[in-house]
């Protein structure tokens, strides 16, 4: 039989009135359910009705919704004073602290107030489901429902079966999902499910390079937006977040995963942790928010001369694409068989792989070496990254700086490493997506579309990798991990049967 979403006439019950509660109350309520919402303070269940009340009224100041269908949904909320009120229920959401005691205790109690068929779903965004579940007498019951916030505006939700949870369970809520309008994708019960996960990477990569001093985040943060196509660079991001929110999500992760390297936290997060600046909330973070406070700038280059004329050695692979804009900047290009590389007087200007352009030096005998980062998009790209190797002299940078900037790019100059930026980051992402799917975590289509509905990611990291190749993310991890001589970089198995096979992740 296939399952079908919790009819219009249940009630639903949501536990925890914060802003994700109500949120979640809120897209329950516009889905023309009862809402019975309970939070354990005292007129906080009151106070979010109200606020989703002003939410929705300023939509309807901008044409949005009518008013009656704002009344419609703050009828539908009701506002309760204990979990006895929630007896009603066929569906219960709890979105209470991620505190596993807490959300057993909760489900618990509910056990002897609902009926023995009322669902309970957990919006975990990390505590194991089959652990929650672990404590109750109908733990088949128990499900993952992990909406993203804001709730009414995020499309994702999660769907996470613990391992004693119905199959049909699991369905009812993946329809239900659908039917209040969102995007529903399975994940199993595994630390950080989907997003959180294989997000890891952006913030913990961005980390190391700002760590290892290859340049500030300033410059990182606008790289991953204007090369990579992101909303926001990782510091950004995280200081939205907030960091005492990001680091316990990584040690949640981290400790899941037995100390694994790859998930490793960040010594310089935990000291902003342990000095209370967390971001925008507490006015400091990675940058500062105080009135009258400056954010520094990225490092850009200094202006340089536009070539007379470059030679293309062989295929730039990714960057291919450059062939054409140097072109039309009206520079004369020759082509000629080699290793991949332009050349500009006495530079070569290698696209970002495994090697640091140090590494690229010692093993092709050249001096002026230079490694430019990956763009998705070099047309659009309005800057880009460029490492000099250690042998090389300054001359080397200013024939790279002026090649692109006669291609209006902006040059960030970074010091050396395997992968540079953008490349690494994007890299580490497409790794973790893969382990993800190899762990039977979720498919490939899920992880894309989780990635790119739950963090707004300019494309999923799979398709990502398709676009790029399988083997070149497979060369960049293999450097790094020959580079650092850590299993952080490890590769992941389902990666290299695909370079292995020749086959893409995203099969037709």
């Amino acid at each position: 039989m296939t399952a079908t979403a919790i009819s219009k006439n249940s009630v639903i019950g949501v536990i925890g009135a914060g802003a994700m509660g109500r949120g979640i109350a809120q897209v329950a309520a516009q889905a023309g359910h009862k809402v019975c919402l309970f939070d354990a303070m005292d007129g906080v269940a009151a106070k979010a009705r109200d606020l989703i009340g002003k939410g929705l009224e300023k939509l309807v100041s901008k044409g949005k919704v009518s008013q009656d269908q704002v009344d419609a949904i703050i009828d539908n909320i009701h506002p309760v004073s204990g979990l006895a009120d929630l007896a009603p229920a066929a569906f219960v959401i709890e979105a209470v602290i991620e505190d596993l005691k807490i959300k057993q205790d909760v489900f618990s109690t509910l056990e002897d107030i609902c009926r023995p068929d009322t669902i309970f779903a957990t919006n975990t965004s990390s505590i194991s489901v089959t652990a929650v579940a672990a404590a109750l007498r109908r733990p088949e019951n128990v499900v993952g429902m992990h909406f993203f916030n804001p709730a009414p505006v995020m499309k994702l939700v999660e769907v996470i079966r613990g391992l004693a949870t119905d199959e049909a369970v699991a369905e009812t809520v993946f329809e239900t999902a659908k039917s209040w309008g969102k995007t529903p994708v399975y994940a199993k019960s595994t630390p950080g499910f989907i997003v959180n996960r294989v997000a890891r990477p952006y913030y913990s990569e961005a980390w190391r390079l700002l760590e290892e001093g290859v340049t500030n985040a300033t410059t990182i943060d606008a790289l991953m937006r204007e090369c990579a196509g992101f909303r926001m660079g990782p510091f950004e991001l995280i200081d939205l977040i907030g960091h005492d929110v990001s680091l316990s999500v990584t040690n949640t992760v981290y400790n899941a995963f037995h100390q694994d390297p790859r998930y490793r936290p960040s010594l310089s997060q935990e000291e902003l942790v342990a000095a209370g600046f967390l971001g925008r909330k507490s006015g400091k973070g990675v940058y500062d928010y105080q009135n009258g406070a400056v954010h520094p700038s990225p490092v850009m280059a200094s202006k340089g001369d536009k070539p007379a004329s470059v030679t293309v050695e062989g295929d730039l692979g990714y960057a291919r694409q450059l062939v054409d804009l140097i072109r039309q900047a009206d520079i004369p290009v020759e082509e000629v068989d080699g290793g991949g590389a332009i050349r500009v007087g006495e530079t070569r200007l290698f696209p970002a792989c495994g090697l640091s352009a140090t590494e690229i030096a010692s093993e092709t005998g050249l001096i002026d070496v230079v490694t430019f980062d990956f763009c998705r998009d070099y047309k659009t790209a309005s800057c880009l990254a460029i490492a000099k190797a250690d042998q090389a002299d300054t001359v080397a940078l200013s024939e790279a700086t002026g090649l692109f900037q006669a291609l209006q790019k902006s040059v960030c100059i970074v010091d050396d490493t395997p992968a540079l930026i953008v490349m690494r980051i994007l890299a580490m992402l497409a790794n973790e997506a893969a382990d993800a799917v190899h762990w039977g975590v979720a498919d490939v289509k899920a992880v894309d579309t989780a990635m790119r509905l739950g963090v707004n990611y300019p494309v999923g990291p799979l398709a990502l990798a398709d676009t790029v190749g399988a083997d070149t993310i497979l060369n960049m991890l293999e450097g790094l991990c020959l580079h650092y001589a850590e299993d952080r970089y490890r590769a992941s198995s389902l990666l290299r049967r695909k370079v292995a096979a020749n086959q893409p992740f995203h099969m037709s």
